[in-house]
């Protein structure tokens, strides 16, 4: 089921994409924008995912700290717009650090959007948070992505990159569910009481960088949730009912056993304001809520095209 508000179509054509890191946001941008006429390629530390986008139509790249892009200056050519989502280490975002520099070169760039996330907030007591919060983060995952975030803002700041950071809450969408946990047997409902997590469909995430890339703003930032956080434990139990399995039973956070970066994850508990993407760049979420969400991904999981499903399977076994 989803929402009556017409999708944010790109205003542009025949551009080119380059994605640091063709994960699964990437590749429901990369569709969307092939579509219209954009070229799209893109980084990979897969060889056998590299050959996959490739016979799709994505030009791809081996990529990580010791394995460069060959031939930057002939493969960035013509780029026109740069999706970063390279997760950091501690020396910060491999992307930044390798070719940084190459990217702030580029003559024909006019966009280019950070996939950071909302951990760089870290604890706020289930307080509500907005862009203009300062990061707090109390996990490495936060502080990594706030190293990253600051490297790049360099680049805006010192060299004019037109860089956009999006501070994506959980991202969820097709084969890549509370759905797929609940069939897996993986699913836990956890009960830490006034703990909340926030959620965003992968739909929704396209639609605010396509609205972005039509509107740019170099040096934005945007959070990316939908409009109803809510505690893990309601959403599984929702996905059990959608497909008619037995909810598992609800089990106090204390006693719980689970692997140290899921136990993380309970560290932080924060509202993620999102009127930003509503009020700057016009954007109604297709799926304001797991909801819709949920009961979208269980009607379309059959039509997914086969390269979304490799990119979610691949990410899923690494």
């Amino acid at each position: 089921m989803t929402s009556t508000h017409p999708l944010v179509e790109p205003i542009a054509h025949d551009k080119k994409l380059f994605c640091f890191g063709f994960g699964y946001t990437a590749g429901f941008l990369g569709e969307k924008l092939m579509t219209h006429g954009w070229k799209v390629s893109g980084t990979t530390t897969s060889a056998k995912k590299r050959n996959f986008l490739k016979k799709n139509g994505v030009d791809a790249w081996i990529f990580d700290r010791t394995h460069s892009i060959p031939d930057p200056f002939n493969t960035f050519a013509d780029v026109t717009h740069v999706l970063l989502s390279v997760p950091p280490d501690g020396d910060g975002d491999p992307a930044f650090n390798v070719h940084g520099a190459d990217l702030a070169a580029l003559k024909k760039l006019e966009w280019v959007g950070y996939l950071s996330t909302t951990a760089v907030y870290g604890n706020q007591n289930g307080n509500w948070v907005d862009e203009n919060t300062p990061p707090a983060p109390s996990s490495r995952r936060g502080s990594l992505r706030v190293k990253a975030e600051e490297q790049w803002q360099s680049l805006c700041l010192n060299e004019g990159l037109p860089l956009h950071i999006f501070r994506l809450a959980g991202i969820y969408g097709p084969n890549r569910s509370a759905l797929d946990a609940v069939r897996s047997g993986t699913a836990t409902c956890i009960d830490k009481p006034g703990h909340i997590f926030n959620r965003i469909h992968v739909e929704d995430i396209v639609q605010v960088l396509i609205a972005s890339m039509n509107k740019p703003h170099p040096g934005s930032i945007y959070n990316l949730a939908d409009d109803m956080p809510s505690p893990s434990y309601e959403v599984i139990r929702f996905a059990c009912n959608l497909i008619g399995l037995e909810s598992p039973p609800l089990i106090p956070f204390e006693s719980a056993e689970m692997a140290p970066i899921v136990r993380s994850f309970y560290k932080d508990n924060k509202r993620i304001h999102n009127d930003a993407i509503k009020n700057e760049l016009g954007v109604q979420l297709t799926y304001p809520d797991y909801h819709s969400g949920l009961k979208s991904c269980l009607e379309v999981e059959q039509e997914t095209s086969e390269l979304l499903k490799f990119t979610a399977e691949e990410e899923a076994s690494e």
